[in-house]
């Protein structure tokens, strides 16, 4: 048998591991796609990722805005082209504020600047590409050009 001070060093590993293992279990999130509203940043908006776009373009019922400048390409689907820096000046182009609205640039710098905007002036669902369109050709999609 084992002294009482073997098994403590045995098991003294033990409150780490699942200290480790809760972490890794809250940063999974479980699922490749987040109900509207949900996973919000501290900015206001939610930032999705190549899979979750390309899912949800399944079933589309959202808008879809590019805003990178100058054009370099687009996303099949596209709806909308307003420049990141114009956003504000566009919202009479964008649907009510609760309906979704997915963001994108090439790399995700210039919607993350617009989703922000859009956030502060009410807009309570808007999505923001992460990576942008550069990450969604890596995944091996298609970028239509004009």
């Amino acid at each position: 048998m084992w002294s009482n001070g073997a098994f403590k060093r045995r098991i003294a590993w033990l409150p780490a591991l699942l200290m480790a293992i809760l972490a890794l279990a809250a940063c999974s999130g479980g699922s490749d796609t987040a109900p509207a509203g949900e996973g919000k940043n501290a900015d206001g908006y939610t930032d999705i990722s190549v899979e979750q776009l390309a899912s949800m373009l399944e079933t589309k019922d959202f808008t879809l805005v590019n805003v990178h400048i100058p054009y370099e390409g687009e996303i099949r689907d596209t709806d909308l082209f307003i420049p990141y820096n114009e956003i504000e000046a566009h919202l009479d182009e964008l649907p009510d504020k609760e309906a979704p609205i997915v963001l994108y640039c090439r790399s995700g710098s210039m919607s993350t600047s617009a989703a922000q905007v859009l956030a502060s002036e009410g807009y309570q669902d808007v999505m923001e590409l992460d990576g942008g369109f550069n990450a969604w050709r890596a995944a091996g999609h298609e970028l239509l050009s004009r």
